[in-house]
């Protein structure tokens, strides 16, 4: 898929989705991405372009569709990591150029799928192209940094990995349009972490390894949190901040309805279901026994 694609899609459907088939095919899509980071195929392709450290290897992968960017876009892109964390990748464009990193990232991503042993056949893999090939296709990439760069990187002779690329510029889309609602709340980016992981949707010791934020930030952030009624003094979530968490879920599911408009309800709910065995395996696996 060549970069001119995003100039010349089509006007975005205008058909409603049903908010619960959206987030059932976000979640969907999500879990079919979400392996690449946690795969020991990434950290040996990282290794092969002589990055060994993991901070560094994740963003340049992650990155890479953007180009030989600085650390500080980097940094923009991705919200929640501490400044101190993304400092890490300066030299990663030196150990290798961006179009070696995204190589690598495919040859990670085919490695480990066929490691799991993902039972996708070539029809099921055809049918969920011609539906999230649409939804690409039809994407507003305006304000949509991650996304529109994925989409832009040409899709490998894998059509098992094909699909993968198409889903991450999907999953993608959704985090670039997560980070505008977390804005709208001011909910910053060490904030947004502290109500990850008070909320239960990530242990504590993994957004502290991984973003790096210091002791003084998380207590800064977790007092602004029990200042906004959303934590107890004690980091306790409340009902309040488990509402809101919920509402700004609902907001960014709102937000990416148009997104799914070129398939509709029964497109996007068919795609989740194609797409479900990409994530089971990786969980049989035993891939994300880290996040737990």
């Amino acid at each position: 898929m060549s970069p001119t694609h995003l100039s010349d899609r089509p006007h975005p459907s205008a058909v409603p989705v049903d908010m619960n088939a959206v987030r059932e095919v976000s979640l969907a899509v999500s879990a079919a991405h979400l392996f690449v980071y946690l795969v020991p195929e990434t950290a040996q392709e990282a290794a092969e372009l002589g990055v060994t450290e993991r901070g560094p290897a994740y963003f340049a992968f992650r990155s890479a569709a953007m180009g030989a960017v600085p650390w500080q876009v980097t940094l923009a892109a991705f919200y929640n990591f501490s400044p101190r964390s993304v400092r890490a990748m300066a030299g990663v464009w030196e150990a290798a150029p961006p179009q070696r990193w995204q190589a690598a990232r495919f040859q990670a991503v085919g490695r480990a799928l066929r490691r799991v042993g993902v039972d996708l056949s070539p029809g099921q893999v055809a049918e969920a192209r011609s539906l999230i090939d649409r939804v690409v296709a039809g994407a507003d990439y305006a304000g949509k940094t991650l996304a529109a760069a994925n989409a832009s990187v040409a899709l490998p002779s894998d059509p098992l990995v094909a699909l993968w690329q198409q889903v991450t510029v999907v999953r993608e889309w959704r985090g670039d349009a997560h980070l505008v609602v977390l804005a709208d709340h001011r909910l910053g980016p060490c904030d947004c972490m502290v109500m990850q992981t008070a909320t239960g949707r990530l242990p504590t010791e993994v957004a502290r390894t991984t973003r790096q934020w210091s002791d003084q930030e998380w207590a800064a952030a977790t007092a602004r949190l029990v200042a906004r009624g959303w934590l107890d003094a004690d980091g306790t979530v409340t009902d309040a901040g488990t509402t809101a968490r919920e509402r700004i879920e609902a907001e960014t599911d709102e937000h990416c309805a148009e997104l799914w408009g070129p398939i509709g309800d029964a497109g996007a709910r068919r795609l989740a279901s194609l797409l479900t065995p990409i994530g089971e395996a990786f969980t049989a696996a035993g891939t994300y026994g880290r996040l737990r």
